[in-house]
């Protein structure tokens, strides 16, 4: 009787976090179907919000700007963590320690302060506000997420293998990209992901280095709530969430297939 209650509580408790986390988002969802502008009745199914929405130049720019400072400052930051990595192995283990402590200290400092920082650094070197010092800014938060991702698999990498390698002829950049990559592959990409979903999610350190005439989605949403939420950003956030959940659903299919292959052979 006492396991019965136990688990009906525990199911119950299961149930209200998951309202309480996606009942805002189904909310959105539908008013993104309203075709009524308030958002205090219903008037009734219409897609006309995903029409508008492509019809708007300002959000739709706003789209591809965050879309392109987050789609290069990961790349560049990857590329950035990636050498950083290579480098620390090749360092003494206190200075790595030390040094790895440092690159952490950006994720644990307040956003407020970063994007503060970074704006009297651009100040004071004279620089023009605008897309290249978002660009920037953005990759100097994303290369610490990076080095985390990358760092476990750099630790864990099978240097024998390299060396065979280079043994049998290959060249240090060819043993490089055909073994030492392939190993770190999954930390790499993972780094990306996580400095790609970090960059289209930032709004203060943004705030703080744009300049006039130029706006990300965060940045964007921020202007509008003051003057009023247009439906068209209901809209678009909800393309962002089934976008985003398909993603999801696609990177955890092969596991799957792949446990099961597994699990056949064996």
């Amino acid at each position: 009787m006492k396991k019965t209650v136990i688990t009906a509580l525990r199911r119950i408790y299961l149930i209200l976090i998951l309202i309480f986390l996606y009942a805002p988002i189904v909310t959105l969802i539908v008013l993104s179907f309203n075709s009524s502008k308030t958002r205090a009745k219903w008037g009734g199914f219409s897609l006309k919000w995903y029409g508008s929405l492509f019809k708007n130049r300002d959000i739709m720019q706003a789209l591809s700007t965050t879309l392109m400072i987050a789609l290069f400052s990961s790349a560049i930051a990857t590329v950035i963590g990636l050498c950083t990595c290579i480098a620390l192995r090749k360092i003494k283990k206190r200075t790595r320690s030390v040094m790895l402590g440092v690159t952490n200290i950006p994720m644990l400092n307040a956003d407020i302060v970063t994007g503060i920082s970074l704006m009297l650094l651009f100040l004071s070197f004279g620089m023009r506000f605008g897309f290249g010092t978002i660009l920037l800014s953005h990759i100097t938060f994303n290369i610490p997420y990076v080095i985390l991702s990358i760092m476990p698999r750099m630790n864990n990498l099978n240097v024998p293998v390299y060396e065979a390698a280079l043994d049998l002829g290959a060249s240090p950049l060819y043993a490089f990209f055909k073994v030492v990559i392939p190993e770190l592959l999954p930390g790499i990409l993972s780094g990306f992901l996580l400095a790609f979903t970090m960059s289209l999610d930032d709004f203060i350190i943004t705030h703080f280095t744009k300049g006039a005439g130029i706006d990300t989605l965060s940045t964007k949403i921020y202007t509008e709530v003051k003057k009023g939420i247009k439906p068209e950003m209901y809209a678009l956030s909800t393309i962002i969430f089934i976008s985003v959940f398909i993603m999801l659903l696609i990177v955890n299919r092969p596991e799957k297939n792949t446990d099961k292959k597994i699990g056949t052979n064996v």
